[in-house]
């Protein structure tokens, strides 16, 4: 198998995984099962990847990345509105 293709489906199903928790989250309108401190560290870790992905010139990481970013930004975002004080 080609390696990009085996990069892009890798980072297609790491990048959707989210979608479903965002989804609920937007749907429920409830994050308290949500851990702010996993999503810091988790955005922090994708925004290194796609870094990472820059440096290397390697497209599938970049792209995968970025939108695992984007998805974990608004799961951020749901979680500040929503987030009972």
């Amino acid at each position: 198998m080609n390696e990009n293709i085996l990069g892009i489906i890798a980072g297609v199903l790491t990048s959707v995984s989210m979608i479903p928790q965002l989804i609920k989250v937007i749907k429920d309108k409830n994050v308290d099962d949500i851990s702010l401190v996993m999503l810091l560290v988790l955005i922090t870790g994708l925004s290194l990847w796609v870094w990472y992905g820059f440096i290397k010139d390697e497209l599938p990481i970049i792209l995968s990345n970025a939108f695992a970013v984007l998805v974990n930004i608004s799961l951020l975002i749901c979680y500040m509105i929503y987030k009972k004080s």
